[in-house]
């Protein structure tokens, strides 16, 4: 089959006008901030959103780090992670917290909301929790990660949890 001039110049425009409108969004995405948008559904007691929608452009560095401290108190490494905390007025809390994390292991968990206030960011997750260490049933929990920009790296200041 015969293609004219004028056809693959409108191809080629077709593609060209693709291309722009894509990078243009990329650009666009680029300026954003890490939340693109935010449900108006709000669950009736926390006031967390149903559901948001993050940029895929944003920084994930404080994620991988409420990850790595997540995936530590999941896998029973409590102590470990707030031995900086035995040191200091949390001691008590960090007991609390690592007794809680005992007897209520996390399961999983995902991320349902996101606030900055630099040099803090507190990032809100939806967990699952055994409900006792000799029972198999589950429940749900939020419960939050607060990490503090220290010089370029993040640090896992506290942790919010209800048991």
């Amino acid at each position: 089959m015969e293609f004219n001039r004028t056809q693959v110049w409108i191809a080629a425009g077709a593609g060209i006008l693709l291309l722009l409108v894509f990078f243009g969004y990329l650009m666009w995405l680029n300026n954003q901030g890490p939340v693109l948008s935010r449900s108006q559904d709000r669950d009736p007691l926390s006031g967390t959103p149903n559901s948001i929608s993050l940029n895929p452009l944003r920084d994930r560095t404080s994620e991988r780090i409420a990850a790595q401290y997540l995936d530590a108190m999941r896998d029973g490494r409590c102590e470990e992670q707030l031995a900086q905390w035995e040191r200091d007025y949390r001691k008590k809390y960090a007991r609390f917290i690592c007794d809680s994390e005992t007897r209520h292991p996390l399961l999983s968990w995902k991320l349902v909301d996101w606030e900055d206030a630099p040099p803090l960011r507190i990032l809100h997750y939806r967990g699952r929790r055994r409900t006792n260490i000799t029972q198999a049933g589950t429940y749900k929990e939020l419960f939050s990660v607060t990490l503090e920009n220290k010089g370029g790296a993040w640090e896992v200041t506290k942790y919010d949890a209800l048991y």
